[in-house]
């Protein structure tokens, strides 16, 4: 049986708001009427059996850059400068970057004053409406879930460079019951190894800004005598070589490489003092990730001139080879491999958490929601590792229809989750105010309320609406509207129905025992 929990409010607000603050599931473990908690616990030891407090500020900041620092950045960056020229490249870069701190401002808001390991799931249940909720946590625990099972299989592949006599599904057996013991063992220690892969990931950026960056202005000599280009390739065909709507057109590819920011949300269920590691956080995460994507765009497009950039494998390789870095394709291989375990060992942990908060709040299997002693919802992580080990298999046995399918949801998941942060934002700050609470009590606040959110809004549903112009794209749009559909279908036929009675019995189990439940001021 599910129990009734409030979220913890930071900042004062009315005896009213509290109380209209329950939502059904939450982080902690109540008592059923048979004076045990969810999980056969007792009383006394259901403390000991919840998520674990345990990340601190640079965790999740390593986390969130391991959601986004991907092949997707290692690989389709050349696509970008090729598609909309050097300039274009930059500014839709800058453009992506200031749709992900809008959002990530709303977020901030909201996981500050809410910290829940269900994150956007759980804040759409409460102010938009449980269906939507429902919708939002499904797909994007399938989008993470299958991203998993593409991140093993792009490893596996990558591996055969080296190992080409190993089967890939050695390969991809090997690194999931790596990234499955990490993420079983503790959140610590799946924030420890996300730390490290991700900062594998940032030094070689920052040795590429600073080597490339060196080249491009003829402080280090370039291969075979090569003369340095300085701003040659960045203006010399012109700002716009392909007409300024290029830049609209890659906009769709630039936003989804940004995405996985919205991590922090999820793991701010789990971090020490969410009130000061969350903003942090967000804080150091938005103006390292602009950095990082914006100074190494800079120095590609100055690097490799733009008809050139989309059709090398990676050209981050290239430019290490122009400068004569030994063994660039292996090392850049490598960087490459470290990217793609840590957006998997990210996805792991983001799908685990979202599958463990709908199962708290009633929209899936309960025994899901149960943890270990280490804070660790081993059954959703079961399934989740599961899940992503059938999409493994579609890949192979109907890789033209379902694999394909997945693929387009995992795309489209994280902007839906995007758009949510916006609204949630909107709707939470309105109920707050309308309720007896002050904007200054706020540990975190949104900036220019509500212009800030709209805009936000408005932009990452323009990047959705975009899919349908791209007939690469198109699919997930398709996708993502039957499966949210579907969703909204199941729930108000089948889900809606469960937890009224579960409500009621808890209600009535409540009243019985007279265990009210305290709000944190």
């Amino acid at each position: 049986m599910r129990s009734l929990s409030k979220i913890e409010i930071s900042g004062k607000c009315s005896e009213d708001l509290k109380n209209s603050l329950y939502v059904i599931g939450g982080d902690d473990i109540r008592e059923n009427g048979n004076g045990r908690g969810e999980g056969g616990l007792n009383h006394e030891n259901r403390e000991q059996y919840t998520l674990k407090r345990t990340m601190k500020s640079r965790h999740l900041f390593m986390i969130s850059l391991g959601g986004v620092i991907g092949t997707g950045f290692f690989l389709g960056t050349g696509y970008t400068i090729n598609e909309a020229g050097p300039i274009g490249a930059i500014l839709s870069y800058l453009a992506g970057g200031m749709i992900m701190y809008f959002t990530m401002l709303c977020l901030g808001e909201l996981a500050v004053a809410m910290p829940v390991s269900g994150s956007f799931q759980t804040y759409a249940t409460k102010f938009i409406g449980p269906a939507t909720g429902f919708a939002v946590g499904w797909i994007y625990w399938l989008g993470w879930s299958v991203t998993v099972a593409l991140e093993f299989l792009s490893a596996g592949q990558l591996m055969k460079r080296w190992f080409p006599d190993v089967g890939v599904w050695i390969w991809c057996l090997i690194f999931g019951l790596l990234l499955f013991s990490l993420n079983a063992l503790s959140a610590k220690a799946f924030g420890e190894s996300e730390f490290w892969l991700s900062g594998i990931k940032i030094i070689v950026i920052l040795l590429f800004i600073i080597l490339g960056g060196g080249a491009m202005f003829g402080f280090i000599d370039m291969k075979d005598g090569q003369a340095a280009p300085f701003f040659s390739n960045l203006i010399g065909d012109g700002i716009f070589p392909n007409g300024f709507g290029a830049i609209f057109i890659t906009m769709i590819t630039v936003n989804f490489a940004f995405q996985g920011t919205e991590l922090i949300g999820i793991a701010a269920g789990e971090s020490e003092n969410p009130e000061k590691t969350v903003p942090r956080s967000i804080k150091q995460t938005v103006w390292r990730t602009l950095v990082f994507f914006g100074l190494s765009v800079f120095v590609l497009a100055g690097l490799i001139p733009w008809e050139k950039a989309g059709v090398v494998e990676s050209p981050f390789v290239v430019v290490f080879e122009q400068i004569g870095i030994p063994y660039a394709a292996d090392l850049m291989n490598f960087v490459i491999l470290i990217a793609l375990l840590s957006v998997a060992n990210s996805g792991l942990y983001a799908s685990t958490r979202m599958l463990y908060s709908l199962a708290k709040e009633g929209m899936a299997a309960q025994a899901l929601s149960r943890v270990n002693k280490r804070g660790i919802p081993m059954n959703a992580l079961w399934i989740t590792l599961g899940f992503a080990g059938l999409s493994l298999v579609s890949s192979v046995v109907a890789a033209e229809t379902l694999y394909i399918w997945l693929l387009s949801l995992a795309g489209l998941s994280a902007q839906v989750g995007w758009i949510t942060i916006t609204v949630s934002q909107l709707l939470f700050r309105r109920r707050y105010v309308k309720e007896g609470g002050k904007v200054e009590d706020l540990k975190f606040k949104t900036p220019l309320y509500p212009y800030l959110p709209l805009t936000g809004f408005i932009l990452n549903s323009a990047v959705l609406v975009s899919l349908a112009f791209d007939s690469e794209q198109r699919m997930a749009l398709y996708c993502g509207i039957l499966f949210m559909s579907a969703c909204y279908f199941v729930y108000h036929v089948f889900v809606k129905k469960r937890q009224g009675l579960e409500r009621q019995e808890a209600l009535i189990y409540q009243n019985k025992t007279n265990d009210e439940v305290v709000i944190d001021e």
